[in-house]
This record gives C-alpha cells, structure tokens and sequence, in this order.
C-alpha cells in the first residue's frame, strides 16, 4: 500500500445491516491456532447460539506475565499459545476454523500503546514516548499502564499510520472481516479518518468497531469523522434507573450503530443479573457481543442472539426509567416484512430492584410506544415484576383507522322522554361535543361528569369508549369523586377519531346493602330486608342481562343459603320468611349476622353489577368525540433552519446534501423535529432584496415566502435546493437520526406563481384590474398574492376547486414521507376551510400535526385549535416578566385550555428577534431556552439561537441582515455557543415525564422578584420537577426554594430528596427547603424531587 493520503471518511450506512452477532473470545482459553478439535468445538457452539462472528483478544506476542494487550511484537503468535508462528498464519487457521461453521472473524486492535520492551517492527522510539519522557505519569495509575509506551502527543507519523495500514491490509487478506479498537480517543478521530480511509477502498467488507465506553461526550463526537462502522454503549455499568443510557445511545448514533455487552470482557457479572442483561443488550443494541461463560450463560445468550437474529428493530432507544417502585422499560420500534410499521415495538420491563417486587409504571412509559399500547397494558394484573426480574414485550402494528370514520348508531333516547338520571358538565368536551379535546396514544385522559337522581338510591355508572372505525364498546367504570362529581380513566391505544359516553343507572343492589349495612348497625330486625334480598338476586338470574357463569354461580350460591337458614330456622320452629305469605318469626341474632354477611360479601356485590338489571339507565344521546393523537404532537423539539444557508462554502446556495450533512449535528442537540421555511421555487417578479429592501440583485436568493414560478409552485422544489429525490433522500436520513421533517405551508404566491395563469378567478383584483398583493398594516408584501376562498358575488359561494387544490398540495407531500406542517398565518384564512382541510387530511393521515403559526387574538389562537390545528404558537415570545410567565404557563396547564390546545414555545423566528434577547447577554439566551424547554410539552428554536446571535433592526423586533432574504453561512462552533446547554435540556426532557406535556405546572412561590420557581408533574405524582430560572442575564440573584406541604411528592412528610440535574448528586431538603444563588453563567437549576428513602 501507498503511504496514507487524506481521503474522506467512509461514514457506514445507517440502512446497512447492523445486528452484529458477536461472540468474544480469548485464544489463552481454548487453545493453539492449530488445535483444530477446540476451536471447532467454540466455533459450532457460537454458531448453535446464533452467532455470526468469533471475536478474538489479541493473538499477538504480549509481555511475559504481561496486564496489558499491548504488544510486544505485533506481527508474531503469542507463544503462550504456539511458538514461532507468524500472526498471518494463525490467522488463517482461525479464519478456516470460523469459517467452516458460518462465522466471520474479528480481533481486538489496540495501536496506541505497545510494550516497554517491544520489538523494533512495533516499536519505534520516534513514534512512542519513553519513560523517561513520561515523567508526569501518575504512580496511582493501574501497574499495566506502566508496562506500556504511549504514542507521542499531536498527529500521528505518515509512517506509523502506513505501517499499521500494511499489517491491517495483511491480516485482512489473511480473512480477517473486523477489529475492536481499543481507546479510539488517544488516537482521534482525524488520525482514524487517515488510518481507516485507504483500507475501506480496497476492503470495502471490513468492519472497525469503535470502543467507546468511558468516552465523554466530545471524544464520541471528535469520532463521527472517523468513519467507524460501530460503537459501544457502557450498558454493563448501567444501574438500571439512570437516564444517562439513553442519553449516551443518542451521542453514539450520532457516530455509528450502537453495540451493546452483558457485561465488559473479562468482567463476571452477577450470574443472576445476566440474564436481564443479556436481554437489555439485545433490545438496546443494533447488535450484540458477548463472552459467554459455562453452559447456563451460553444458553441465556443463545436465547437473545437468535432472537435478535429474527426481530429487525430501527430507531434510537428509548428509555422511561423506574424509580421507587416501578420498572425501568427499554423500547425500541420494530420492523414487519423489512419495513417500519406504525406502531410495532419491543419493550423490555426491567425490575431495578433486586429485593421488591416493582409495577409497570404506565403513566411514563405508555406514550414512548408509536402506536399501540403493550399487552401489559391491557392485562393489570400482570404488571408486576418479581424483584430483579425482567418481561419482553413485543406490540403489533395496529390497523389505521378506516378512511370512511362512520358513527355507529348509539341508542340515542326519544327527546320527548326526559331520563330520571341528571348528567351535567361532562369534561373533557369541547363546543357542547361539536369538536374534538385531544390526546396523544398511551396518555391517560380523565373523564368526569356531575350525576346525580332524586331520593337517597345509590347510582353506577361507567364509560364506554372507543375508536370510531370500531364496533365494539371498551368499558371504565366511574368512580364517586365527591359533590355529585364522578371520574373514570381510559387510555387510548391508537391514532386518530375516538368517541366515549356517559352510561349510568340506579344501582338497586348497592342501595339494598348500604340501607341493610345501616339497620344492621343499629341493631334492627332485619327478617323482611333478608326476604327481599332473596327476591332481588332471583330476578338478577331471571334478568340475564349477560351472559356471565362465574357471577350466576355466586349468586346461586347466596340464594343457597338463604335457603338454608330458612330450612334449618322452620325445623327449630321459626321462620325465615322463604315464602311471600308465609308469617315472619325472629331469627336467632348468630343466624341474622350470618345472613347479613352474605348478602354483604363484596364478591356478591361484584356478581350483581354483572348479572342484575340496570333500571333508568341512562347513555349519552350521542358519543362525545375525543381525538388521540400520536405522541410528538404533546412532545416534540424543533430546529428551524433555510437549507439554502446550509452549504459550508461561502455565498453558495445550499442544498439538501447540505442540510443530511448537519443532520447529526442537529440530532446532537436533542432536536426530532427538523423545520424548513417553504422550499418551493421563488418567483423573481417584485423580489425583496436583503433587509426586505425593493431592489433585488440578479444574486439575491428573494423571500421563500414568495412561492412560485415558471419552475412549478406549492407542489414543486426550488431547483437550486435539489430535486424531488434529493428530498426524499433528505426525509430518510432524518428518520434515521431520529427526526422527522416539517415543511411551511404558506397560501400565498408570487406574482410568477403558474396558478395566476391557470386560475385567474382565484385571485383578488384591485379596481384597476391589477392583481392585489398582501398586506398587513402598514408592512406590505409586494413580492406575494393572496387567493380567493370566496367568490366575489352576492352568495359568496366558496371556490372548492381552490379549496380542494390546497388539500391536495398537503396530500401530496404527505405521501412523500412528510408528516408534519407549519402553517403560515392561519389566522388570516377562513376557519371553515381549515376545519374542512385537517379533517380530510385526518382521514387519510390520522398521524399527520398542524403546527399553527397564527399570532393573533387568544380567542382566535384557541379556535384554531379547536377546530383541528394540533400545536400553536404562544404569545411565550413576549412574557418576560416572573409573573406574567407564570400567569401564562399557568393558563395553559390548566382546563379546558389543555384539553385542547396544545402549546409550543419558539424562542425566536425569521420574524421575531425577541427584545429581551437583543441585549445579547448568553445568560438570556439560557434563561429562554429553559423556559421554553421545561414549560411546554414542545418547544423549538430558529437556527443561530443556539450561536446567541441577536443584531436588530434598530427599534425593532427582526433581525439585521435577515435569513429571508439573503444566504447566511455561520460557525456553528463558535465560542460561546450554548449547544451542550440545549443537548442537556432537551436530555433532561427525554428523561422526565414530567417535561412531556403543558400540564401539571405549578408555581413555587419565593421572594425574589427576578426568579421564577415552579414544578411540573405527571399526573400521579410518579415524575416530579422542580426548575428556578434567573429572569435578570446581569446579576447573580438569591432566593429560598420550598417545595409547597401539599405537593403529591411531599404528602406531608418533613423532607424531600432533591437530585441535581445538571450537575449530578442529591440532596436532602429538610422541611422541603432549600436556599439557592442562580449566576449569569447559568442562571438555571433543575432537581427531580422523589420522597425519601
């Protein structure tokens, strides 16, 4: 090979196969290269587990006695395994023996470091420093660090990268297919690039596995460039209730597909812990390696390995960590027929506790699933684990719902007969049940409702849902709240248009045994009561409202003994009243209590609700509509950027290559929504020039709000963005990373749009016959028009081929992969068309989210959302002040704002340069970016937010040198950029139910007026946060934290345990209390509070 020349990293496809089954190996253990008889027997019985590469330690001669794998030469058989054989023809005797049994093989490669003493072909004094020159080293350092010599600081030499380049390729020839590479981080990635680019080109079937544990967050980084084809996850030091795994799993995707262990080489785990951690290696990891040890850990692994063998998984993990009682669940979306389908997943229930049984914990975990909810879900009483144990569970695709969402017929009442039970107030309900609240799939939504009936009767009542393509009635019984309020829970499993209804009636059973339990305490006679009783569980039998063997049997049972008694008190000369004519005689006071008891039992009363009649039943006159969402519609992140800034050479237009080059960049950061301004081609009649200036250069790229051109128009790309295929490429990529795209949807043309020739009835016209462009007093669009939804006739009839026009401009990009919109200015279009349009979308795409960018009046803002549109934007961009904040924030978590309206809080656009912002500070931009982050279930940013870019247009809230009208390339590394602060908040997010809504906000008094203190929890309590955030980015500012007596995580006790979420640690808050000092640098704290061991 030819000395090592700069060539571009080969980065592994994301779509290549990546279920690497490994199986580790130590040659010491088995024996000779040429020992045919040992190594055949590893290599069948790796093969029998579902193995599909051997995996050896180095092979090479190491030091006598030596702690380290650094070689002493690298090119020689360790003799402690055969003496005087060459490293080539060990290999090719292990390669044979693997390879007749299906295997390919790999070794660990360590080149950094050789031994003290090695040998002149592997070690070159130029290359290595001595110990002499280490004269730094630390003597508490491990005795194997000072067997070895390090490579020298800075890049490394042309010839040692040529030299290793050599041996590589020899080995690789020799049939060697991948190498683990120990401490990729000493090297760098640049001298990875150099060392691993010449040998991808000639071996393209190599593989170069990067180990990456103990790795901080910038070595993986400096790694991406390196081109490795995995990493390794630091599973095996896991706890099994820390968010940082998932954390780390999203760094090393950002580098390559993620490998994941049991337990480290050479480390024995627990034997009663591997299994567990052999499963959560298999569900975690796009591949496997494992160094099995006696026959029980090689059956376990057998049983993983093969199952991932057959079980395709794609996606980022992810992670809802059990605390205090509940399990931790790993998930990751699963594969059908090579293809993702909605709502296929694996989840892994893991019991962290090796002494307590731990629940499922659904309030965190249900939403993470994509469509469909986990078997546990439907089965309650399997949702407890044993202690330490562990449950796969795998979901299937759930069908769509049917296009044609008919409503089946409800039994609604004659509305001439008024029913005796009084319903009110049914909540969550929108417009009287005209519109839809909403929900996201695995979110528990609580229904409530006011019934009552005249008299002291006891009532029951339950509520019957369901999806609206479905037949069948799912039921949740109510339960009394107080003040005649009753609740239930039901939990949607699937996307799209769902109903529910009230059923209620008098419970004659229950009001029998509450007066029974009455005049038995008082000590009355009770031989009439007991004969009625009888008569009520007869006509419960002869009622046969369902079918229900279990529930005929008790009652049978009770009237059994009734019988009894009576035989048993007429034989001692009393009665008990069996018959109607029959005279009454006093029971003896043991066989009343006895009779009592059983027409008491609880498990008597069950059977009663399931077989007794339900007088005055009452059901809703028609269903209540509810629709469920899926789950990055209540919680998402978002990153805006114009492609055409993209390209990292300056003043050329960028593409969409551009913006896939960045995609890890932005998927760092913790973003999985990646936004476009519209992408179409820009007209060129009246185009703005830079600053929204009248005059264009010939250069000048124009508004992309100026949509259209001879190029096509809504339904078209800008060519100098790249073509359709480019698009749908870019749409892939994103998946891949863990993103998906939104585009604009802007209603608006350029004058050059191709529908001002095909369509001229679609646009209005000024008095002189001129076309009217846009405006918004006093600012004016000269560059845009503005369609017609309405003719300008005296009906005013709507122009539907316009109507249907722009339904098909969103069908048509949602059939291209894209499943989210932001809508332009909704507020100045009609809401009927709006209405029309989401419902229509819906139907077809139930998965599809409206973004609404209408910043207008609240109640205009809040229709919108009625109506369909899924998020909005918020007035969040002009709250500054602590309790205008609060006041906001509190107006949104509560109901029915919630209900409905779904928040999601940009802290800046192309449009708004926000005036808090333009003082420049970082310490503002920080305080934003986690007011955004932990207030709203889904926040987003405009790109160079994260740089603190804020130059104004002098007085005014826009940007100097806007984005919209010329190219701008920037540093995204520039110094005092806060993207480790955002990549750390949207983790936090990730990690803490709590974060994944608007609802549960609570604000924490304190006395200072510069910082605003709230909590956010999940509705049970299981997930709690408590932020304090300096409003002033000048001065450090003080205050008093105390988590309020009556907050579910406190319940009345002295303490709470507080753990520091952005720099580790915990602490226990005596009181609840906790003095605080928030500094510019970072003017924001953030703890997770749990109740006390």
């Amino acid at each position: 090979m030819t000395a090592a020349q700069p060539a571009p990293a080969v980065r592994p496809s994301y779509a290549a196969p990546g279920a690497w089954r490994i199986c580790y190996v130590h040659a010491a253990d088995i024996g000779a290269p040429d020992d045919d008889t040992a190594w055949n027997a590893v290599c069948a019985r790796a093969r029998a587990a579902g193995f599909d590469m051997l995996m050896c330690a180095p092979l090479w001669r190491l030091p006598e006695g030596g702690r380290s794998f650094a070689p002493l030469d690298a090119d020689q058989c360790d003799p402690a395994l055969q003496a005087g054989l060459s490293m080539e023809a060990a290999l090719r005797k292990l390669v044979d023996a693997a390879a007749r049994h299906g295997l390919d093989l790999a070794l660990d490669l360590m080149v950094d470091r050789v031994a003290v003493d090695a040998v002149p072909g592997t070690l070159d004094p130029a290359w290595f420093r001595t110990q002499a020159d280490d004269h730094d080293r630390d003597p508490r350092q491990p005795a194997a660090e000072w067997e070895v010599l390090r490579l020298r600081d800075g890049p490394p030499a042309p010839a040692f990268l040529h030299q290793w380049q050599d041996r590589l390729s020899r080995w690789i020839r020799c049939g060697v297919k991948g190498f683990r590479c120990l401490d990729p981080h000493h090297l760098g990635g640049e001298a990875w690039r150099q060392l691993l680019a010449p040998l991808r080109q000639e071996f393209s079937d190599a593989r170069f596995f990067a180990w990456t544990p103990g790795l901080d967050p910038w070595q993986v980084q400096d790694l991406r460039q390196a081109g490795f084809d995995a990493v390794y996850s630091s599973l095996p030091w896991w706890n099994l209730r820390a968010p940082w795994l998932a954390q780390e799993d999203l760094r090393l995707r950002a580098v390559a597909p993620v490998i994941a262990m049991p337990e480290a080489p050479f480390e024995q785990a627990d034997p009663r812990r591997f299994e567990r951690a052999m499963w959560a290696a298999a569900v975690s990891g796009d591949g496997i390696m494992v160094m099995p040890r006696g026959d029980t850990q090689w059956d376990v692994a057998g049983q993983a390995v093969r199952w991932r063998a057959e079980t395709p998984l794609r996606g980022t993990m992810r992670l809802a960590v059990g605390d205090r009682g509940y399990c931790t669940v790993l998930l990751r979306d699963g594969v059908r027929n090579g293809a993702a389908k909605e709502g296929a997943a694996h989840a892994l229930l893991i019991n962290p506790d090796d002494t307590g049984p731990a629940r499922a914990g659904w309030s965190g975990a249900a939403s993470l699933l994509p469509g469909a909810l986990l078997h546990t879900l439907q089965d309650p009483g399997s949702a407890l684990l044993p202690p330490g144990g562990f449950r796969l569970e795998n979901t299937d695709g759930l069908p769509q719902p049917s296009e044609a969402h008919t409503r089946p017929a409800t039994g609604r009442p004659d509305p001439r007969q008024t029913p005796r039970i009084a319903v009110e107030a049914v909540s969550p309900v929108i417009e009287h049940g005209a519109l839809s609240p909403k929900c996201v799939v695995g979110e528990t939504v609580r229904v409530q409702a006011d019934i009552f009936v005249d008299g002291h009767d006891q009532l029951a009542a339950e509520i019957q849902w369901r999806a609206t393509d479905e037949t069948a009635w799912q039921v949740a019984p109510m339960r009394f709240v107080d003040n005649d309020r009753w609740q239930a829970e039901v939990l949607p499993r699937r996307n799209g248009p769902h109903e529910f209804r009230v059923v209620a009636w008098m419970d004659e059973w229950e009001t029998y045994r509450t007066e029974l339990r009455k005049k038995h305490a008082a000590g009355l006679r009770l031989e009439l009561e007991l004969r009625e009783g009888a008569i009520k569980l007869r006509e419960a039998l002869l009622a046969g409202r369902q079918h229900h063997d279990e529930a005929r049997n008790r009652v049978d049972a009770a009237l059994a003994a009734l019988a009894e008694a009576a035989r048993a008190a007429r034989a001692d000369g009393e009665s008990a009243g069996a018959g109607k004519d029959e005279p009454l005689v006093a029971l003896s006071d043991a066989v009343q209590d006895s009779l009592v008891a059983i027409m008491l039992d609880l498990e008597l009363a069950r059977a009663m609700d399931a077989v007794a009649p339900r007088p005055f039943l009452y059901e809703s006159p028609s269903p209540y509509p509810l629709w469920v969402d899926r789950r990055a519609a209540a919680f998402s992140s978002w990153y805006e950027l114009f492609p055409r800034s993209q390209s990292a050479t300056p003043g050329r237009h960028g593409t969409f290559d551009d913006v896939q080059a960045r995609l890890p960049d932005v998927r760092a950061m913790g973003f999985d929504v990646l936004y476009f301004p519209p992408i179409h081609p820009i007209g060129r009649a009246h185009r703005k020039g830079p600053n929204n200036s009248l005059q264009a250069g010939e250069n000048d790229p124009g508004s992309p709000y100026a949509i259209g051109s001879p190029d096509g128009g809504h339904d078209a790309i800008h060519p100098e963005l790249g073509t359709l295929d480019d698009f749908l490429r870019l749409v892939q990529a994103a998946r891949e990373h863990g993103m998906e795209l939104a585009l604009d949807f802007a209603i608006q043309c350029s004058p050059d749009h191709p529908w001002l020739a095909q369509r001229p009835e679609w646009f209005t016209r000024r008095a002189d016959g001129t076309i009217r462009y846009a405006e918004n007093p006093p600012k004016k669009y000269e560059d845009i028009v503005n369609v017609s939804f309405y003719r300008n006739t005296a009906k005013r009839a709507r122009v539907l081929p316009l109507w249907r026009a722009l339904r098909d401009v969103v069908l048509f990009w949602a059939e291209h992969g894209v499943r989210i919109f932001r809508v332009d200015n909704p507020h100045t279009k009609p809401l009927p068309f709006w209405e029309w349009m989401i419902a229509d979308i819906h139907m077809r795409h139930p998965d599809v989210i409206f973004l609404s960018e209408a910043f207008t009046r609240p109640k205009m803002m809040y229709r919108l959302a009625k109506i369909g549109f899924t998020q909005s934007y918020t007035y969040f961009t002009w709250r500054n002040d602590k309790h205008e904040i609060a006041a906001y924030l509190e107006e949104l978590a509560g109901e029915p704002v919630a209900d409905f309206f779904r928040a999601n809080f940009f802290v800046n656009t192309p449009d708004i340069n926000p005036y808090y912002l333009q003082c420049g500070a970082r310490s503002a931009f920080l305080a934003r970016a986690a007011l955004a982050a932990l207030g709203a279930g889904s926040w987003g940013l405009y790109s160079g937010f994260e740089l603190c870019e804020w130059q104004p247009v002098p007085g005014k809230e826009e940007y100097l040198d806007s984005e919209k009208y010329e190219l701008r390339q920037r540093d995204w590394d520039a110094p005092g950029n806060i993207k480790a602060e955002i990549a750390q908040l949207n983790a936090i997010r990730q990690a803490n139910p709590a974060l994944w809504s608007q609802r549960g906000y609570r604000t924490v008094p304190n006395g200072n007026p510069h910082i605003l203190s709230f909590m956010k929890a999940t509705a049970d309590g299981g997930s709690t946060l408590l932020a304090a955030i300096n409003l002033d980015p000048y001065n450090v500012q003080h205050t008093g934290l105390q988590v309020p007596f009556d907050a579910p995580v406190r319940s009345g006790r002295d303490t709470v345990q507080a753990e520091d979420l952005l720099d580790g640690g915990a602490a226990v808050w005596h009181d609840g209390r906790s003095d605080i000092a928030l500094h510019p640098g970072r003017p924001y704290r953030i703890w997770r509070l749990t109740a006390p061991d």
